[in-house]
């Protein structure tokens, strides 16, 4: 462990008067001031980065991530939470809810890409994926996926007609 505060005796707070500090003692036994200081001044001070602080248990202001990097996902979490919100799908939405969501989409659209051989999800593949969804299309219905392209359907009468190999020829004699 970093020893922050080994010859820091002049600034003793009232709950640290009659501790003994020692090499030994961790980080948080030692009732740490660092957190009061900012993170230049403990830098310039103590000659530590933010990030060994912030592993000692400090509670400096750490970098803030984001839903979909807390949920291992590459599909914006917040955007997908904000459009629940705004499409007025239900009154109130859970915390869980866009993750799920974005999942599901992400997991549909990647074996819709697979399946064309592609190795890069585009918006025609997430068309694809929400499309043949019975629950996802319904559920996004109304939304429209730019560039993302018609669902394939040819009309039953400009398809070719069977012919019947199994029906025995007429003779018209």
């Amino acid at each position: 462990m970093i020893d922050i505060l080994e010859d820091d005796t002049n600034e003793e707070d009232d709950t640290n008067k009659g501790k003994q500090v020692s090499k030994s003692q961790t980080h948080q036994e030692r009732d740490c001031r660092a957190p009061k200081l900012v993170a230049a001044e403990v830098e310039e001070r103590y000659g530590v980065e933010r990030e060994a602080l912030c592993q000692l248990g400090c509670n400096l202001p750490k970098k803030a991530t984001s839903r979909s990097s807390k949920a291992g996902l590459q599909f914006p979490v917040g955007r997908i939470l904000r459009f629940l919100k705004a499409g007025k799908y239900a009154e109130r939405v859970g915390a869980g809810a866009p993750v799920y969501l974005a999942a599901e989409v992400l997991e549909l659209a990647g074996n819709a890409a697979r399946d064309n051989k592609k190795t890069r999800i585009v918006p025609r593949h997430i068309q694809l994926a929400v499309r043949n969804d019975e629950e996802l299309s319904k559920l996004l219905g109304d939304v429209t996926i730019a560039n993302g392209g018609v669902m394939p359907n040819i009309h039953n009468l400009l398809l070719p007609n069977k012919k019947a190999g199994s029906s025995k020829p007429t003779d018209e004699d």
